[in-house]
This record gives C-alpha cells, sequence and structure tokens, in this order.
C-alpha cells in the first residue's frame, strides 16, 4: 500500500501518517475498480477530522511503438466524461505482475503483441485524495493481430506517429493524465531504443 513505509503505530493502535494521526478507518464503498475509506483523523494543528481516500486497483498501461515510429493506441467512450477519449492501453493488474497485465491488455484492446518492453516504472494520479498507481511500459518489435475486446468496451484502434500524438498532448487534443504522461516520456527517451 502506497504510504504504509510511513505509518506507524502507537500504544493505542493509533497510526502515524506524516504529521496526522490515523485513530480509526472505514470503508465506506467498494466495487470491483476502487473502495473508498474514510479515516478519523487527528489533524497536524491537533484539531479532530475525518480524511477520505479512494483507493483505485493498480493498473498497468502501454505505448506500443512500431519501427517507423508509429504508436497505435485507442480512442473509446469514456462513461465518467461523457464523451470519446483518445489514450493509451490501460487496465488493471488482476492477479499477475504489471508486465503481464500490460501485455495482456494490449493484446484485448488493441490484438497487438510485442518482443522487447521498456519498464517505465509507476506514477500516481491525484495524490491528495486517491491512492492509483499505474505502472507504465513501452513496447517495440510489434505483431499486430486482431482486438479481443470485452462486452462493454468498444475500443476504436488509432495509429500516429509518436510526434503527432506528442503534439496531441501539446494542443489539449489527448487529456488522460496517464496518457499524456507516457507519450511525454516516450518522446524524450527516445533515441534510448532506436
Amino acid at each position: 500500500m502506497l504510504g504504509s513505509k510511513a505509518m506507524k503505530d502507537d500504544s493505542m493502535g493509533h497510526r502515524q501518517n506524516g504529521k496526522w494521526l490515523i485513530k480509526s478507518t472505514q470503508k465506506i464503498f467498494e466495487n470491483p475498480f476502487f473502495s473508498v475509506f474514510e479515516d478519523d483523523v487527528v489533524k497536524p494543528t491537533g484539531d479532530d477530522g475525518k480524511y477520505a481516500i479512494v483507493r483505485f486497483k493498480t493498473g498497468a498501461s502501454v505505448l506500443p511503438i512500431d519501427d517507423e515510429d508509429n504508436v497505435y493506441i485507442t480512442r473509446q467512450f469514456r462513461y465518467a466524461i461523457g464523451r470519446h477519449d483518445i489514450e493509451i492501453v490501460s487496465g488493471s493488474i488482476d492477479g499477475e505482475g504489471a508486465l503481464d497485465a500490460a501485455k495482456r491488455e494490449l493484446k484485448e484492446e488493441l490484438g497487438i503483441e510485442a518482443e522487447d518492453w521498456i519498464d517505465l516504472g509507476s506514477v500516481y494520479s491525484l495524490t491528495s485524495i486517491t491512492q492509483s498507481c499505474s505502472r507504465q511500459f513501452i513496447a517495440r518489435k510489434l505483431t499486430i493481430g486482431k482486438q479481443e475486446t470485452e462486452g462493454t468496451e468498444d475500443i476504436e484502434p488509432v495509429k500516429l506517429t509518436l510526434e503527432q500524438a506528442f503534439e496531441m498532448v501539446l494542443n489539449g487534443e489527448i487529456t488522460d493524465g496517464d496518457s499524456c504522461i507516457l507519450i511525454l516520456k516516450a518522446r524524450a527517451l527516445k533515441e534510448k531504443w532506436q
């Protein structure tokens, strides 16, 4: 769990989290994708209070790049924002390692398999109120096959050059945070895999 190294229990079973003291934690909602917890806390000011945290399942994201520096991303409807969005391939880690999850999601969403994988580490979103971690990968030496999407997924493959994807991030046409970070990292590190 993120932050668990910083937490220490006192003699009353309270947990110290930075300058916050957590007296108790209650799970107030859970579904297959995330849980919401509410902590009874003593704030750094000494006042009693509450702090809510949304904990998402850990995810994996991948940007496949072919030998001509084309990237393969997705265009799909996103219920939460009520519109289609252009994004990298991403999904939850379901009992496997991050790399295996990235391979599975890439095969399902775009029908792509890859020989070479570059691990770019993890990113966290909205760290003030969430624990939302995504492990990021670049996939190289691609074999393109057939999509294997799930029932609720309506995913349109999008092929762009890495430079076009980079420009779309800068112009606000790609707005998903995980996608922006991975595309920017890929462009910055491009020379390392060539």
